[in-house]
Formats: C-alpha cells, sequence, structure tokens
C-alpha cells in the first residue's frame, strides 16, 4: 500500500499516545541506543515555540502510521537582523511503513502549509543523503551556520516559494525545547514497553560520521 491511501490530518491530543509510541518506534536504536525523540515529541507540544498548525498525523485504514511537527525558531543574521524560520521535526513513520512514500506526503504538506503562512525556510539536521531527496540543501550554502558558528553538513535548509535568502547567513538558533535532560527521558521511557538497546548499529555509525563532520 502506498501513500496514495493516506489522510493527512492535525494531531489531536487524543492522538497523543499513540504518536508518541509510533516516534518511539521510528526512532527507536536509530542515532543512540534507545531513543529519544518521542520524550522531544511530548516536550515540544507544551512549547511557546510549537506551532500546532503544523503538527500533522498520517493516517491509514483508521491506523496512525506518521507523524510531523515544526516548531518556530530564528537565525540572528550577519546584517543584525533576526530572522523568523521553522525547525521541522520530528517526523516520524511507523517502520513497516517506511519507503512507501509517507515521509514525502507528510514533508510536501509542510513545504505548502509553511509557505502560505508566508515563511520563508524551513532547517532541521539531519542524514543529508535522505534529505536532499526532498530539495533540502546544506545550510552552509546560505552562510547559516550552528548557533555556535560552525558550518555542519547535517544542517539543511529548504527554501520555500523561491524566496530569496541570501541574508538569512547568521546562526541558526532551534528552540531551547530541544535540549532535553537524559534522566526526564529515561523517566519518560518507563511508560512504554520495555525494548533492547543496541550499540553501533549502521545507522548509529553514520549519525557519528556527521557529527565528525562539524566545521569551524
Amino acid at each position: 500500500m502506498g501513500a496514495d491511501l493516506l489522510t493527512l490530518r492535525p494531531e489531536t491530543p487524543s492522538d497523543y499516545l499513540e504518536v508518541e509510541n509510533l516516534t518511539r518506534e521510528a526512532f527507536w536504536n536509530v542515532s543512540a541506543p534507545g531513543c529519544v525523540e518521542h520524550y522531544l515529541l511530548h516536550r515540544l507540544r507544551c512549547s511557546s515555540d510549537f506551532l500546532p498548525e503544523l503538527d500533522i498525523v498520517a493516517e491509514r485504514d483508521g491506523r496512525i502510521v506518521g507523524n510531523v511537527v515544526c516548531v518556530s525558531s530564528h537565525i540572528d543574521g550577519d546584517d543584525g537582523k533576526r530572522h523568523k524560520v521553522l525547525t521541522l521535526g520530528p517526523i516520524s513513520v511507523l517502520p513497516s511503513c517506511q519507503r512507501s512514500g509517507i515521509g514525502r506526503r507528510m514533508i510536501g504538506h509542510i513545504f505548502d502549509a509553511a509557505g502560505r503562512m508566508g515563511y520563508r525556510a524551513i532547517l532541521l539536521c539531519g542524514d543529508p543523503l535522505l534529505y536532499v531527496r526532498y530539495g533540502f540543501e546544506p545550510a552552509g550554502k546560505y552562510g547559516i551556520r550552528t548557533s555556535e558558528g560552525k558550518i555542519f553538513p547535517a544542517l539543511q535548509v529548504y527554501v520555500l516559494n523561491n524566496a530569496d535568502i541570501t541574508e538569512y547567513s547568521g546562526l541558526y538558533f532551534e528552540s531551547p525545547d530541544y535540549d532535553i535532560d537524559m534522566t526526564q527521558v529515561e523517566e519518560f521511557d518507563l511508560g512504554f514497553p520495555a525494548k533492547e538497546k543496541l550499540a553501533d548499529t549502521p545507522s548509529q555509525l553514520r549519525f557519528k560520521e556527521l557529527l565528525s563532520m562539524l566545521e569551524e
């Protein structure tokens, strides 16, 4: 079954636990043993930077199989101006439904909605080998650096509506609610079924490789 059978709709509070479990399944052992993304999602929903209108679930046959959220963030430009942008993620697809176009449908929906809302750029941190397929480009191409002033290949940007973002050169700051306490993650995870944590999976090794690419 493909993404053409999906229904995309806003997430509702009654979906929260199902979506958190989906997110946990999608990210488990991907970038580190276990995962933090289900707790991150739980935390972001309470953030003043969270945008409920860009919190979308993908549903098929009455079952939620995907979720994507966006959070307000900003770039402190080299021109002295603050530029409002979006941060994409977490984006989750149930493992049994991955590689079937669901992520593409959800991301495309976000692009359209964010463009209508007047945003000019969406940023994320992820594997460039994956997100180039959706039209993301290295943020460094536009002089966009991490908040520590470093070029990071995993930091990528999607330009909305062919906007000119040449003036966005500067330091990118995502919502402080992305900074999470691992103790709280462990406590939160106790509310879910036990799962085995694995180390040095291929995706974890790729994540370590991306972290090593930080440039001054």
